[in-house]
């Protein structure tokens, strides 16, 4: 019996420190020499845990503050029926996509993310003229491509981020600015200016954060899963649990005819509808996310994107049933979320509520400022912006692109509805190309896709996932390039669509120069 427990005491002894500390060098090592391969050096410090890679890919959706910023658009135009199925309806497509994209990035875990892939995924005649094509093509021989692959994807992707990030800081700007409104029962009056100001000082602030080590960086994102998950649960808990069953619509509100209300002014119902979408497709970009910090990251080619369509889907249920009369909705604040909160909480309860709702919002932002600066780095470093690689130096300091950084949160965003829409058309197309180009060229001899850890195998499965996510993303980037409102004026036009074909023309002109 001594002999058989002291058997069972060595075999559970903890692993000693010292050989945890080998095992993750050795990974380190494993992801440095992978990114060697693929033609990169290692500039930055891997010290993105686990816990920090899955509460940064949370962050990059941030589930409740979305949707208190998306959340009038659908109600207002479709109706309540509109907030429930169109998110459902979404959510479930957009996983065919993120299980699409997933496959790629896991394959080519670099910071360039998909714009990078696509460049492997086809043949050379149709590659971007990056890095290496700088290197060993000359100028002119550049100009006879017909269509740059990569620099495609690499601007759309960017401009995505960009415009994603803008319209995240003008959201939460405008949650802040909604709690003063609610709290003096809407005496404080929010203006343009005021909205631009707070937007201006909330990306002055991002950019100060994302000017730490990336050691600083990762332990400041570890908490954002919990703030995330948590509020948005307690909302959940807390709406019904103080809102009586009287009070509730029915059913049929929630999920049936009733809860259909065209508020376009013009468009028919199937159309108004329809751009209930705007919500979930704007909450659920990010899929790549990780990837653009994957070379900070241990196991970066493990980083996968993380859904949130369950815990999105509920909080829509809720918030439509325990939401009052549509007419109240959403008064001066501009904010239905807040008024429903509001309206069952009382002002005092949902304010405390609110603040862990915009901190999700600020996490978000936080999130998406490293992103978008890791994308510039990337495009900097492969000679794919016109800056004679400024963008690509990493701080010796901080072993960070500080440059890329502050290029990001100096932009100038288009405080306005289409920038919305624009997030989601740009990052959605930037994700569809590289899987056209997987199963297109799949048997090209000059294309070799060594698949990663996720891998959803050669079988009917990931050829069903990808040309489902095709055809939906083409599908809903109409839908977004449809005005909200009829009659359509100067000033409600939705011009996601122009600016989007814009940033294509524009690369046309760079890259065939």
């Amino acid at each position: 019996m001594s002999l058989h427990n002291d058997k069972l005491q060595r075999s559970a002894q903890v692993v000693p420190t010292a050989t945890i500390e080998r095992m993750a060098r050795n990974d380190d090592e494993q992801d440095d020499k992978e990114l060697r391969a693929l033609g990169y050096v290692p500039s930055f410090r891997r010290e993105f845990s686990n816990l920090a890679t899955m509460s940064f890919a949370f962050s990059i959706m941030g589930v409740c503050s979305s949707i208190a910023t998306t959340f009038n658009t659908p109600l207002l135009l479709g109706g309540p029926a509109s907030v429930t199925w169109c998110w459902f309806l979404g959510a479930t497509n957009c996983l065919a996509l993120a299980s699409s994209i997933a496959e790629i990035v896991s394959a080519y875990p670099t910071c360039g993310g998909l714009y990078g892939a696509s460049a492997r995924l086809c043949p050379r005649k149709y590659r971007a003229g990056v890095r290496f094509f700088f290197v060993f093509r000359s100028r002119y021989m550049l100009t006879n491509l017909f269509f740059q692959v990569g620099w495609v994807v690499g601007w759309l992707n960017l401009t995505g981020k960009i415009v994603g990030l803008a319209s995240t800081e003008f959201g939460l700007a405008n949650m802040l600015l909604a709690t003063a409104s609610v709290y003096t029962n809407g005496h404080y009056t929010i203006t343009p200016g005021k909205v631009v100001g707070l937007t201006t000082g909330l990306l002055i602030i991002h950019g100060v954060l994302n000017s730490l080590k990336t050691r600083q960086l990762a332990y400041f994102t570890t908490s954002f899963m919990f703030i995330n998950l948590g509020a948005t649960f307690l909302i959940i808990i807390l709406l019904l649990a103080m809102t009586s069953r009287s009070e509730m619509h029915p059913a049929s509100y929630v999920f049936g005819a009733d809860g259909l209300i065209n508020g376009t002014g013009g468009w028919n119902n199937g159309i108004s509808f329809l751009l209930g979408l705007l919500s979930v497709q704007w909450t659920m970009t990010g899929y790549d996310s990780t990837a653009h910090i994957s070379e900070e990251l241990h196991r970066a080619a493990y980083a996968a994107p993380v859904g949130t369509g369950i815990a999105g889907w509920l909080l829509n249920i809720v918030l439509v049933l325990c939401s009052g009369p549509l007419a109240n909705l959403s008064g001066p604040s501009g904010s239905a979320f807040l008024v429903i909160m509001n309206l069952r909480l009382g002002i005092h309860l949902s304010i405390a509520v609110w603040v862990f709702v915009c901190m999700t919002a600020f996490f978000v932002a936080q999130a998406a400022t490293q992103s978008v600066s890791r994308t510039i780095y990337a495009l900097s470093r492969d000679h794919a912006l016109p800056d004679g690689g400024f963008f690509s130096h990493v701080s010796a300091t901080t072993k960070t692109p500080l440059r890329a950084v502050w290029f990001a949160v100096l932009q100038v965003p288009s405080l306005s509805t289409p920038i919305f829409a624009m997030t989601a058309m740009a990052s959605d197309l930037s994700y569809v190309i590289p899987i056209i180009l997987r199963r297109i060229f799949h048997s090209h001899p000059e294309v070799r896709f060594k698949p990663g850890p996720f891998y959803m195998g050669d079988g009917w499965l990931g050829f069903f996932a990808n040309i489902w996510c095709t055809l939906w993303t083409f599908f809903v980037c109409v839908v977004f390039a449809l005005p909200t409102e009829w009659p359509v004026t100067p000033t409600n036009m939705n011009y996601a669509s122009v600016i989007t074909m814009g940033v294509i023309a524009l690369f046309r002109a760079f890259g065939m120069r």
